[in-house]
């Protein structure tokens, strides 16, 4: 985003609105942090924190936003209680991870295939204490068990490699059922840059559980659509404020929720 961009949206953001003066004061705060320090430890919500570098732009939202990723985040928050499991397919360093084992108390498996990332990943999880709670598989998921192209340097965007990617490196490739090995989730969040319709696949069994209630994705085309509704789900808007479902969108989201 340009710096008029960001500006809009954190200032657009439903846990900003109305406070213009504390939110420019933070993003300030953080430009300045970020400059001086290789890394900060950012005190999150209900005694969770999060490890940030300069150019963590996920992170950095939640920084700016308190989450970035309102309704969403706030489902799982509203979602998930100790006990239950949940799945982030493209952990990423773990904001949905800490929600939902830290502020939650859920037990996670963290799905993450850049190497890097994934050290970023561990660092976070240290922090927050969640050894016992979290685990971490380090490969992408697919339709089949095998190897494939991953792209590196590119922090949220990376990506199982298309043909005209050139910066790749060949990861270890995994089915969502072989990871899970007959455990079942409440909740999935998936967000693998455009390849979820093939990490489904590979997770028949896991969505054929009725265990599973619900599945966040940053992808819904007709193929994923048709794989999920042929699961039982169907897409679902989440009221934040009013912990209910509605008809219609409650506000931008960068995700779909779908339920059973």
């Amino acid at each position: 985003m340009s710096l008029q961009q960001t500006l809009r949206f954190i200032l657009g953001h439903p846990m900003n609105k109305g406070r213009p003066i504390s939110t420019l004061t933070r993003f300030a705060k953080w430009q300045l942090q970020s400059r001086i320090k290789d890394e900060v430890i950012f005190n999150w919500i209900d005694g969770a924190k999060l490890v940030v570098r300069r150019g963590m732009t996920g992170a950095t939202g939640n920084i700016y936003c308190g989450l970035h990723e309102y309704i969403d985040m706030r489902y799982v928050l509203d979602t998930l209680k100790p006990g239950d499991l949940f799945v982030d397919i493209g952990a990423n360093i773990g904001s949905y991870t800490i929600l939902a084992s830290k502020v939650c108390g859920a037990n996670t498996v963290a799905i993450e295939p850049d190497p890097e990332t994934v050290r970023s990943l561990r660092r976070n999880i240290e922090v927050n204490g969640l050894a016992d709670k979290v685990r971490i598989v380090e490969a992408a998921l697919g339709s089949k068990t095998g190897t494939t192209s991953f792209t590196i340097g590119r922090d949220t965007v990376n990506r199982v490699a298309r043909q005209d990617d050139t910066n790749v490196r060949i990861l270890p490739l995994k089915t969502l059922d072989e990871v899970l090995d007959g455990e079942v989730p409440t909740l999935i969040k998936i967000d693998v840059e455009g390849y979820e319709g093939e990490v489904l696949r590979g997770g028949a069994v896991t969505l054929g559980n009725p265990k599973l209630r619900a599945i966040i994705t940053e992808t819904l085309d007709r193929d994923v659509q048709d794989i999920l509704e042929q699961a039982g789900f169907k897409k679902a808007y989440y009221y934040p404020e009013q912990r209910a479902f509605g008809e219609t969108a409650s506000g931008h989201s960068n995700n779909s929720l779908m339920t059973r």
